[in-house]
């Protein structure tokens, strides 16, 4: 499986640690040191051996070579398969037993029979490299422990450091035994403030409740008589007459009544039946009516911050009101709501957080829940708290609204609530499935016509649809079911054949194109609506269609895209009204579906498919893939096009396929990870994670929520028990994902705010870097110079924010963001973010009102970057160096690739053993996945990290616990001792491939090559390592094939050519090669190699930077440090 690395990709400067021998389990950083909360009960074993044993060496490139040339009796597959049969059949009587590890190639040959042998007797199977596994549970794509090039880096700092650091850590330690004279009687007179403020508090909570009465009937008489006074005016009456004509108006009383009598109804409702702005509106109208407007509080929840905004302003406009008088709305980072405002539209998020101070909704009389038909993670977690809140609020109502008939499902869950449907308005849609469009437009699909064109960028991509696929997805699965129990008969043979030729895999680039072509030609006028599965498609279709002589023609055809990641002023042309005679053919994601609406779309084309994200719990990886949408998508898509008129719609899929579609989309508690749900669930006090969620309409799987349990345990935020610690209750204050949530406090704790609010802020909104189909080249040299050849997106972010700050106060804003490529929407809307968490953070305690104060140390870019990595942990990958390119490997699941907007992506090589990153999503066959650190070092060097980090947790422990503890005056050693580090580490380790499995090693009666490199030292990597290290390009190895059927490798670097020995391969004859040379560079270098008793590592670095470092660049790079 390979993969990619999405979203800010940072550099980690800090050294980490952790055992070497557990692989399953992802090791543990000892010296992110900022990691918090989290020990290591593990010491680090001395990797470095003599040549009678230990670790042994493996070869530098990753191409695979078969050591094994023990001949083997031919056996045929159906013996093998028999003894297979036997041994499956022993496994699943054994329970002690949980699989069977197999390395044996004849296993190999026979993987696919034995495969289909363990699934008919109920067993898994997966086959790992060389290694086949059949086990009673199910297996993830990767197996860390049977991987044979597992990499694994070594932490080596100098020992001048390493005697500074146990200085600093032991001076520290000396003056916290001195006695503490300041500790006497603080418990007492904490005890006595809070005794005082106690008393002060029952005196000042006592209110007349008789006065406070009066007051709120006085102030309901002035809102009826308003109201009144509104309803009869010329401008009330006309409005009036507007409501009336809405569907849901015909239904006002009916709904009035049954939210009298019960405590919950569920109301469905067609798209534009007026549901969302009539039915909260009602319910005020009828409180202020009867005089008791001013003790009623309405909270009307939306999915969507804009849908909240734009029904507020709406609903306020239709009372003749400001908004933000008797209606408001209230979202992230904004509102507009006063003291009067007695219906609030706001955010499913801002209820919950709500209910984090207030868990029973004190004052609130009605609860709007809008869309819970779209199955939000929000509206799902929000059902439950309010079936929960019910029984201890018997006066409150909870009313729920959806815009499809699935009000079965939520009527059952609140124990048969009372359901209502309000008929919608809207024109006929007439629908034209596959079948009927190949007949109707004369089109015959190919093999050849139905491969999508990605253009040369993404040549890989085109080419991608050509090869055949080793297993189903859930789109072929769905047909080939679909298309079993279907007859064309009705339909031509022309017809017949083009649907045997159907690839459902592909959108249909060229099937839209002729759709298109006869929607021009041939019917009436109106604008088009397309409905594609992302960013690639849109943007490649867009380019095909340009090349169209009618529809790439400016005169005729007006193209345009709507995809989430534009800029507002882009997306706002799709509503504007094109010139006469030009038709305007949109371009859209399903984000068009029910987000936005566009007026004057006559003609819908919809592929049926939409990038949705869903959850592989096995493997604990978000998956963000094309997939059916549902029969209620389908629905609410055909709708867009009969708004003003009567429309048609386009399906390019089968009516039968569309009859195997669920009927609605799976729910986002179930497809998504849970770290944050689980962190709020825990920050209610409602008890175990487990048996809230087992109480959700429909439950997330076990191990969905054991792996958020699991996460949040690692982080820091539950402890054992799960329990919220300190840390996760600072984190539940902050509404981030948790990991970011940990980087702001340590941010924040550590004294570099400034730049770590920047990178929060700019991960938890869209990325700012435009990246312009036209000028990709352009945008990308413009993001590499805020990269400064620091190797980080995150770095690059916090320098592109500080120069639009800079440029803002200068008056050129604008031209700073154009001449970048940013986005200067984006940027603001990180800066919003900013001021928010600073405010959260000031409420804490955690951050001073002293600017300085906080900063102190955001000079310091090697603590800034320790900070960002203990947020993102466990994010990190290894980075494999290779001869004339990179690679990357995670614990989870092996070989992964960069995201190609990184500044990474351009490099060849990164002179640095990890990268970090903010978010991991499996894309096709792309993956981006959980990182892992697997270390090894020195024992003398892990006691000092370990003890480091021991008393950094203790200091960061007692912070959280007293937010007003200067951890700069009492550890202000221990800070000393991770700046030092995290400033001098770099990472000069070797890189080493399995090191605890046994392969060919160097040859014992060669004792000059012996005492060169040890077991466990790989030569090409050592080599490849020095030379990038001393400003050179990498050597490069020619091989020739001898006539003796031998290899003998040349390898060259700095116009010198060293050859090794005739090899029985290309590989150990270019780790020869590898071996003379640094022997050579060895001799020249002029000092004694080791004793033969010594088992220490040879240390060659300073010898090869002597010898071969380039003096006027290594100044230049020394000024510019």
């Amino acid at each position: 499986m390979r993969g990619g690395l999405r979203r800010g990709l940072g550099i980690l400067l800090l050294p980490l640690s952790s055992s070497p021998s557990r692989a399953p389990r992802p090791p543990v950083p000892l010296a992110a040191l900022l990691v918090y909360h989290r020990r290591l009960d593990v010491f680090a074993r001395r990797s470095f051996c003599s040549s009678g044993g230990g670790y042994a060496v493996e070869q530098f490139s990753d191409d695979e070579y078969d050591h094994e040339y023990e001949d083997h009796r031919p056996s045929s597959s159906v013996a093998n398969i028999d003894e297979w049969r036997w041994k499956l059949s022993m496994l699943q009587r054994n329970a002690e037993e949980q699989e069977i590890i197999s390395r044996d190639r004849r296993d190999r040959r026979d993987y696919d029979q034995i495969a289909n042998l363990a699934k008919r007797m109920g067993l898994y199977s997966e086959m790992y490299g060389k290694v086949i596994v059949a086990s009673k549970v199910p297996l993830p794509n990767y197996r860390p422990d049977l991987d044979d090039k597992r990499p694994q880096r070594e932490v080596v700092i100098p020992l001048s450091l390493q005697r500074r650091v146990e200085g600093l850590v032991q001076e520290h330690l000396d003056r916290a035994l001195l006695p503490d004279k300041c500790g006497t009687g603080n418990g007492s007179e904490m005890a006595e403030k809070a005794e005082n403020v106690n008393l002060d508090e029952q005196q000042d909570s006592l209110l007349d409740r008789s006065v406070m009465e009066k007051i709120l009937q006085r102030k309901s008489i002035r809102m009826r008589n308003f109201q009144r006074s509104w309803q009869e005016s010329p401008e009330g009456v006309k409005m009036l007459e507007f409501r009336k004509s809405l569907p849901a108006y015909k239904e006002k009383e009916r709904l009035l009544a049954a939210i009298a009598r019960n405590q919950v109804i569920v109301i469905s409702g067609e798209t534009g039946c007026g549901k969302t702005t009539q039915l909260p509106q009602f319910v005020l109208e009828s409180e202020i009516e009867s005089g008791r407007g001013a003790f009623c509080n309405i909270i009307c929840t939306q999915p969507r911050r804009i849908s909240a905004m734009a029904v507020a302003e709406r609903v306020s406009t239709e009372r003749g009101e400001n908004l933000g008088e008797s209606v408001g709305y209230k979202v992230r980072l904004e509102g507009i709501k006063g003291k009067d405002t007695h219906l609030l539209f706001c955010t499913s998020g801002i209820l919950l957080r709500r209910l984090l101070s207030d868990r029973n909704l004190n004052g609130v009389t009605h609860v709007f829940v809008d869309e819970i038909h779209e199955r939000g993670m929000n509206e799902d977690f929000l059902l439950i708290v309010l079936k929960d809140l019910l029984s201890r609020r018997r006066d409150l109502r909870l009313i729920l609204m959806s815009a499809t008939l699935n009000a079965e499902l939520f009527s059952s869950y609140f124990g048969g609530a009372p359901t209502i449907h309000i008929p919608g308005f809207t024109y006929p849609v007439r629908a034209h499935f596959l079948e009927d469009i190949l007949e109707r437009t004369g089109y015959k699909l190919t093999s050849s016509n139905q491969l999508d064109d990605y253009g040369q960028d993404k040549v890989w991509k085109t080419q991608r649809q050509l090869l055949p696929r080793k297993r189903k997805n859930q789109i072929t699965t769905l047909v080939e079911d679909a298309l079993k129990t279907s007859s064309f008969e009705t339909y031509g043979s022309r017809t017949r054949d083009s649907l045997s030729n159907w690839n459902p895999d592909c959108i249909g680039f060229n099937l839209i194109e002729a759709v298109l072509c006869h929607i021009c030609r041939k019917e009436r006028s109106g604008a088009v609506l397309v409905f594609m599965t992302g960013w690639d498609d849109i943007s490649c279709l867009k380019d095909q269609l340009k090349a169209h002589p009618l529809l790439g023609d400016p005169n005729r055809v007006l193209l345009l895209a709507c995809h989430g990641s534009m800029a507002t002023a882009e997306q706002r042309l799709i509503f504007e009204k094109p010139p006469p005679n030009v038709r305007k053919i949109v371009l859209a994601t399903n984000m068009a579906e029910a987000s936005i609406t566009i007026n004057d779309i006559v003609f819908v084309v919809d592929c049926g498919k939409a990038k949705e994200t869903t959850y592989d719990a096995l493997n604990n990886t978000p998956c963000l893939l094309p997939s059916w949408i549902s029969k209620a998508s389908a629905r609410q898509r055909r709708g867009r096009a009969g708004r003003v008129q009567p429309g048609e719609c386009y399906h390019l899929y089968p009516r039968c396929v569309y009859d195997a579609f669920a009927d609605y989309q799976l729910p986002e508690l179930l497809r998504t990870p849970l770290n944050s749900l689980c962190l709020q669930i825990k920050s209610l006090q409602v008890g175990s994670i487990g048996e809230f969620l087992s109480a959700a309409l429909q439950p997330p799987a076990p191990l969905a929520v054991q792996n958020a349990v699991e996460f949040l345990k690692m982080i820091g935020a539950l402890d054992e028990n799960e329990n919220l610690t300190d840390l996760g209750r600072y984190l539940s204050m902050l509404p981030v994902d948790p990991k970011l949530g940990k980087m702001l406090i340590m941010g924040a704790v550590f004294r570099c705010i400034d730049p770590i609010l920047t990178v929060v802020a700019g991960l938890s909104a869209r990325d700012p870097f435009l990246l312009p189909q036209d000028k990709r080249d352009l945008a990308g040299t413009a993001k590499s110079r805020f990269s400064a050849k620091d190797y980080s997106d995150h770095m690059a972010l916090v320098r592109a924010y500080e120069g639009w700050k800079d440029a803002e106060r200068e008056g050129s804003a604008y031209e700073y963001c154009w001449r970048n490529f940013l986005s200067a929407q984006t940027l603001q809307a990180i800066h919003s973010l900013r001021k928010q968490f600073s405010y959260i953070l000031k409420d804490a305690g955690l951050v001073d009102s002293d600017a300085n104060t906080n900063n102190s140390l955001s000079h310091n870019q090697s603590l800034v970057r320790g900070i960002i990595c203990s947020g993102l942990f466990p994010g990190i990958t290894s980075v494999v160096h290779r001869e004339n390119s990179m690679s990357f490997k995670t614990m989870d699941d092996g070989q992964v690739l960069l995201y190609a907007n990184s500044v990474n992506a351009k490099y060849q090589t990164i002179p640095y053993p990890w990268l970090v990153f903010g978010e991991k999503v499996k894309a096709g066959h792309l993956k981006m996945l959980d990182g892992y650190i697997d270390l090894f070092m020195d024992p003398s060097l892990c006691e000092c990290y370990l003890q480091l980090k021991e008393e950094l947790d203790k200091l960061v422990q007692k912070k959280l616990e007293d937010p007003s503890f200067d951890i700069h005056k009492e550890g202000k050693y221990i800070l000393y001792a991770a700046q030092e580090l995290a400033a001098g580490d770099l990472c000069e380790g070797r890189f080493v491939f399995g090191r605890e499995t046994s392969r060919a090693r160097l040859s014992s009666s060669d004792d000059t090559k012996g005492n060169i490199i040890k077991d466990g030292m790989n030569p090409k990597s050592l080599l490849q390592t020095l030379l990038m290290r001393a400003g050179h390009t990498p050597p490069k190895y020619k091989t020739k094939h001898l006539k003796t059927n031998e290899f003998r490798a040349i390898v060259e670097f700095k116009g010198m050519q060293f050859a090794g020995k005739p090899k029985r391969n290309k590989q150990l004859a270019e780790r020869d090669a590898a071996i003379e040379a640094l022997g050579w560079l060895t001799q020249t270098s002029g000092t004694k190699l080791q004793d033969d008793g010594d088992d220490s590592p040879l240390d060659l670095t300073d010898n090869m930077l002597k010898l071969l470092s380039r003096p006027r660049r290594r100044s230049r790079n020394n000024s510019r440090k």
